[in-house]
């Protein structure tokens, strides 16, 4: 079409835009020019729920987590304010004594494990938890990870047990044992914290096969506890269960499957079920938690439905990070309230069980082990047969036969550290621990917080009770790890053709 045929409107268009043209490119390219300078990589924004799982050429890296003022400053509170009543409660323990108002009987006596308080030894106390305190700044570094909230519960633990160690009747070397359990300390924290590069996923799992693997676990758990109701089915109260749970003779595999079903597949189900939408299947993991109870009588069949609730109410109400330290916080807090009013139950359960016995496990076992062999490993069922060993016994049934206190599992602080190595070599064994712990913080990088933390929930609260040998091949941490390598990172849409 030539410009004769044009419009006068059409030709006064095309002059405006001939003249404007340039100005326009003009504009363009300042922009761009501002916008390559100021760009930022997308590749170096990651947030813990959308951080891509690949694949890292090194063993894992640092990953340092800058936090924001107000976050880190209530952090940071929370962890000084933690620090503080894990020692009020370990000094409230040690002072209060619990006398039967009917039969007149004492029915708890903190002497009895080894728990005492003087003033006169408080300066000593102080120096070893202010030699622990600098520790909460890793904290304050550290990305939310499976490792983190393992580190945090064992690190109470730790500070716990340098606090008694000021005040304890058991005759053994008291400085060498605790300075010992400071440097194991930092041994296990920093690999546990700090190292949380994603693993590249090679074989993850489609929404369909997903959903698929939940609902083959509810399956599986309700055979479980189907067959273990052939066996033992009673509905006793928690102060009667050690009249008949000794008397409990299950088949190997039908223990393994117990043991695994309530601290590791059930969890993880009803975690993965709330991050689905899934009500009803989540009240279902529930349920069958519950009735492991009746079937193992065991507390952690009992109160695992509840623990797991109180962890999602504070992962959906707070930060991540705050929620894991409110989740140690809380409960203690509570039971420090609760003794004021009588209630030694809660108090019992709670502050003493929970909170304190870890602590005291590691006074008991450095007793031990400073006049006995160490085992170097031979506890491991899987190494038992392969090297000699001085103990034939399990090491829960040796201190039973020495101390009287009921069957004293403990932490792998205690276990692979202090029992198998003795306190010189303490650390190494601990830091090699904080290696194992640090692969699940890898596995799981990617994961949502929240589903994270309650799916590992029961298993956080089993490392500080029991060997990281058991929690491995016995409570099922490694299927966790398995499971958590094959989960598709988004849980809320999954591609259906992945």
């Amino acid at each position: 079409m030539s410009t004769d045929q044009l419009t006068l409107a059409e030709k006064r268009t095309l002059i405006r835009g001939a003249v404007l043209m340039p100005r326009r490119r003009q504009l363009v390219g300042r922009a761009n020019d501002m916008n390559s300078r100021f760009q930022l990589d997308p590749s170096a924004i990651r947030t813990d729920t959308s951080m891509q799982r690949q694949h890292q050429g090194s063993v894992g890296e640092l990953h340092f987590m800058p936090t924001q003022g107000t976050t880190a400053y209530r952090l940071l509170l929370l962890l000084c304010i933690q620090i503080a009543v894990q020692c009020l409660n370990l000094v409230v323990v040690a002072k209060h004594i619990y006398v039967d108002p009917l039969l007149g009987t004492i029915k708890f006596d903190p002497s009895g494990y080894h728990i005492f308080y003087n003033p006169n030894n408080l300066p000593t106390a102080i120096l070893y938890v202010a030699i622990l305190a600098p520790i909460t700044a890793f904290f304050c570094l550290a990305r939310v990870s499976f490792g983190y909230v393992v580190a945090f519960y064992l690190y109470m633990m730790a500070l716990g047990y340098t606090w008694l160690n000021s005040f304890s009747d058991l005759r053994y070397d008291h400085a060498l044992h605790g300075a010992s359990i400071v440097a194991a300390t930092f041994a296990f924290v920093l690999p546990a914290l700090f190292i949380s590069s994603p693993v590249k996923q090679r074989f993850t799992l489609s929404k369909q096969a997903f959903d698929t693997t939940l609902n083959c676990i509810l399956l599986l758990a309700v055979v479980t506890v189907a067959v273990g109701a052939y066996y033992n089915f009673r509905l006793v109260g928690v102060t009667s269960i050690y009249e008949f749970r000794n008397d409990l003779d299950f088949p190997r595999p039908l223990k393994y499957l117990l043991s695994v079903n309530a601290s590791v597949l059930l969890p993880f189900a009803f975690a993965a079920f709330v991050e689905r939408g899934n009500r009803w299947g989540a009240v279902a993991a529930l349920l069958l938690l519950l009735l492991l109870y009746p079937v193992t009588l065991t507390k952690v069949a009992l109160f695992a439905p509840g623990w797991l609730i109180f962890v999602l109410l504070l992962t959906s109400l707070f930060e991540a990070r705050l929620s894991i330290v409110l989740s140690l916080l809380l409960p203690t807090l509570v039971g420090l309230v609760a003794i004021a009013f009588g209630a030694w139950t809660y108090f019992l359960l709670i502050n003493f069980r929970m909170v304190a016995i870890p602590s005291v496990a590691l006074d008991i076992y450095s007793h031990y082990f400073s006049s006995h062999s160490y085992t170097y490993f031979c506890q491991i069922w899987l190494l038992k047969p392969l090297m000699p060993c001085a103990y034939q016994d399990p090491l829960s049934v040796v201190m039973e036969g020495t101390y009287h206190l009921g069957f004293f599992n403990a932490s792998l602080f205690a276990t692979e550290g202090i029992a198998s190595v003795g306190p010189y070599l303490a650390p190494v064994a601990i830091f090699l621990c904080g290696l194992i712990i640090a692969l699940g913080s890898r596995l799981s990088a990617g994961l949502p917080p929240r589903f994270i933390l309650t799916s590992s929930a029961i298993m956080a609260q089993a490392l500080l009770n029991v060997p990281l040998s058991t929690v491995l091949l016995t409570h099922g941490l490694a299927i966790l790890y398995l499971l958590w390598y094959i989960t598709p990172q988004n849980l809320h849409s999954v591609d259906e053709e992945r």
